[in-house]
This record gives C-alpha cells, sequence and structure tokens, in this order.
C-alpha cells in the first residue's frame, strides 16, 4: 500500500514507525516546513511550502492531528493515528474534549481506575503517541484517551464513553470558525452506540448541542442532581442520595476542578467503581505540571505557574481559584479569542492587586481591560524574555499575595510552547 506521512512532528513519526512495520507498506513523508532531524535513516521526504497539493496516487493520507483536512489534496483516504487507533483498540475507550480541563479530567478519570487496580492507559493529546502503545494494550484495560479538536476533525468513532467539557471559541486561527471546532468536538457523540455514555457539562450550551448530535446511548450531565451524574452537597461528592467521599479527598485547588472531578467520578460510577477506590484516586492525584502549579513561597508570597492556560476561559478559572491577593501575568499570541469575559472576571474579582501583560497581544488586551477596570493597575511590556516580567511581579507583591502566571493566550512569540513557557517560569522563580 501506498502511504503518506502528512506532517512528521511527534505524531507523524510515530504514524511512521506503526505502518512501516509492515514489509508492504511503501511510505513518503509529507511536510510543509523543514525537519531538522529525519528519522528513522532512509525516509524519503517531500518538504515545502506546496507539500500537502502533492498527495494524489497515495491510498492513504495519514493526517497529523494539527493539519486541517481542507489543507491536503489528494485522489486516496484520509486517515489518522486516531481514527487507525480507535479502529483497532480492543478496550474500552474513555473519550475526553473540552476547551479547557480535558487534561486535568482525564487524569483523574486515570488515577480513580488505577486505584481500583485497572490497567490504564492514558493516551492522545496528553502526551503519548497513542499507535506507539497500540500493540501492547489488552482487551480488559481501560484506555483514557484526551482528544482535541485536531484530533477529533475527521474521526469516524465515537468512544464508548464521551467525557464533554466546558466548549469555548478556541483555535480560531487554525480553524475555519467557531462551527468548525464545535463540529470537529461532535465528533466526541456522534458515532456512539446503544450502551454508550455521554457525560456533559450541565451549563454549557454547546456542550449540550454536542450531546444532542446523537439520541444512541445515555446522556447525562455532571455537577448536578438531576440526571443521576455526580455532584456536590455539603462538601462532599454524590450520587443520587449516597455519599461518595468529601470533596477534601481532592488534591487541586478551584470549583472548576471541583466540576471536573464531578465528570470522572459520574464515568467511575458507571463502572461502579466503589467508593474507598474513588476516593483513594483522587488522593493520589497531585495535579498536571502548568495547571495552576504550586511553585514555591518567597517571603511570604506564593507563585503559581498555570502556563497550560492558553484560553481566556482557563485563566478566568485559574484567578477565580484564589481569595489571596493576585498579581496577575497575562499575553501572548492572539489566537482569535474574545477576551471581553477575561476582562469582566478581572473585573469582579476584587483581589486582583495589578496585571502585567506580556507578547504580542499585550496593548489589546490592555484596552479591554482597561475598559471595564479603568483604576486597575495594567502595565504593558515590551520585554521579551520571562526572568524581568517575574522580577516585575516581584516588585509588586506583599507577603499574603499570590503571583499567577495564567496567560490565556498561545505562548508562540515569545516560547517554544506553553511546556517552555512554564519551565522557564518554575526555573526563574526557584532561583529567585
Amino acid at each position: 500500500m501506498k502511504i503518506a506521512i502528512a506532517g512528521y512532528g511527534q505524531e507523524g513519526k510515530s504514524s511512521y514507525k506503526y505502518w512501516s512495520a509492515d514489509p508492504k507498506n511503501e511510505l513518503t513523508v509529507f511536510d510543509e516546513n523543514k525537519i531538522e532531524q529525519m528519522e528513522p535513516d532512509g525516509v524519503f521526504a517531500i518538504i515545502g511550502s506546496d507539500a500537502f497539493s502533492q498527495l494524489n496516487g497515495y491510498d492513504l493520507v495519514i493526517r497529523t492531528a494539527g493539519l486541517a483536512p481542507s489543507k491536503i489534496v489528494t485522489d486516496g483516504k484520509i486517515w489518522s493515528a486516531t481514527n487507525e487507533f480507535f479502529a483497532k483498540c480492543p478496550a474500552p475507550i474513555i473519550g475526553v474534549t473540552g476547551t479547557k480541563g480535558k487534561g486535568t479530567t482525564a487524569s483523574l478519570i486515570a488515577s480513580i481506575f488505577e486505584a481500583a487496580g485497572k490497567k490504564v492507559w492514558l493516551l492522545g493529546n496528553i502526551g503519548t503517541p497513542s499507535l506507539d502503545a497500540l500493540g501492547e494494550i489488552k482487551a480488559d484495560d481501560i484506555v483514557v484517551y484526551e482528544l482535541s479538536s485536531f484530533q477529533l476533525w475527521d474521526l469516524e468513532s465515537s468512544p464508548h464513553i464521551a467525557v464533554v467539557l466546558l466548549i469555548e471559541p478556541d483555535h480560531l486561527n487554525v480553524h475555519t470558525d467557531f462551527g468548525d471546532y464545535v463540529d470537529a468536538k461532535s465528533n466526541i457523540r456522534r458515532f456512539q452506540k446503544s450502551g454508550d455514555l455521554c457525560v456533559f457539562n450541565p451549563a454549557n450550551e454547546l456542550s449540550l448541542q454536542i450531546a444532542n448530535v446523537s439520541s444512541e446511548g445515555k446522556a447525562v450531565r455532571y455537577a448536578v442532581p438531576d440526571d443521576g451524574g455526580v455532584y456536590v452537597k455539603e462538601d462532599a461528592f454524590y450520587e443520587n442520595e449516597h455519599k461518595i467521599c468529601s470533596i477534601d479527598a481532592l488534591q487541586l485547588i478551584g470549583n472548576h476542578n471541583v466540576e471536573n472531578a464531578c465528570a470522572a467520578l459520574t464515568v467511575a460510577r458507571f463502572y461502579k467503581l466503589t467508593d474507598t477506590d474513588i476516593e483513594s484516586g483522587l488522593r493520589k492525584f497531585q495535579g498536571l505540571p502548568h495547571r495552576i502549579e504550586f511553585i514555591r513561597e518567597i517571603d511570604g508570597v506564593k507563585y503559581y505557574n498555570d502556563s497550560f492556560s492558553s484560553a481566556p476561559s482557563a485563566t478566568i478559572a485559574a484567578i477565580k481559584s484564589f481569595e489571596q491577593p493576585e498579581i496577575l501575568i497575562l499575553g501572548g499570541i492572539d489566537k482569535g479569542a474574545d477576551f471581553s469575559e477575561l476582562a469582566d472576571a478581572i473585573a469582579n474579582q476584587n483581589n486582583i492587586k495589578s496585571v502585567i501583560i506580556m507578547g504580542e497581544i499585550r496593548h489589546k488586551l490592555a484596552e479591554t481591560i482597561k475598559q471595564v477596570s479603568p483604576s486597575l493597575q495594567v502595565e504593558t511590556t515590551d520585554l521579551t524574555t520571562l526572568q524581568p516580567i517575574i522580577e516585575l511581579a516581584k516588585s509588586y507583591a506583599r507577603s499574603g499575595d499570590v503571583v499567577v502566571m495564567s496567560p490565556g493566550c498561545a505562548s508562540f512569540d515569545m516560547f517554544i510552547n506553553f511546556y517552555d513557557r512554564g519551565n522557564q517560569f518554575r526555573d526563574i522563580v526557584n532561583s529567585l
């Protein structure tokens, strides 16, 4: 079979390894960008700005996640690593999507199932290429798959359990429009069958819209008692009138993480996991790096790394997680998001002391915030390295304050990615 690998990042290399295992396959790599290190030896590649217009004559074109299907010109079949995994995986798949919270929720689910003694595979957008693990997965394992809109774009099957968190505008610099983004997300539910479950956000109209894409299986809201999902009452997690455990078992701060836990526990109860296993799983999970990650306390000031927040809604959740006076570091690249809700949230948070805005978007974002908070200290900085920005925040902070880097924007103007941004923040704070 003639196979084209369209895009040769981490997922593309995983796809090449997977399909090249069959000696009957003839593989060619295509990428618009220069590839610094072509591995393995002997890879034939076509590189250049018009690479994805040269895909005719291939039986299968393996689309890497961030590549829009509309950019691929081919007379063959467009496929993806995610499609291949879903078609071949022998174990049930719990898929998690949403604009924010999907990594944390997927990790909570995995932690709870591991506490119950299950072999769990945490795959997808969270880091591990799924095809690297496919050959080792057994039928009685559990797969928890974090699904971005890019992975869902052309997915042809849906997971046994679909978790749909808050959906808000994001990645509008890549998707055709917001409708395209929501339509891609909808594939997590679109192909579900009888016996499947969709757990969805109770207050988000777009999550409801996705839940209603199919009438197959069962759709329940989390964080409310009405549908039988897990919710909070009297500082405890409940299912119907049954108390599962105290919310103190959850080791994450912020009401948004309590809601994420409700989604994870709803999945766990669908599988009839015990209260003990659920509580144990909650206690064991200490949070993901770069998600409101506590770094250290200096002179009574606590520093938090929330670099993963690359959308305004994620930053809103972060700033609402604190009652202490906050110095907030924002900014980066504009992905076409609406920042008016973030500006309103900052205005309504009486504990915001000052805002420092960095990056390409700094002037636009500062103007949006100042329109609703004219008396708030909002400072834009032309600084292009993080060290002096953190030192500026430190100069504003007093004992009892928190310094929170929660950018609300993509990182590519000043950093390689959000990992780089968060790692730099952690290293600099630890060096102060």
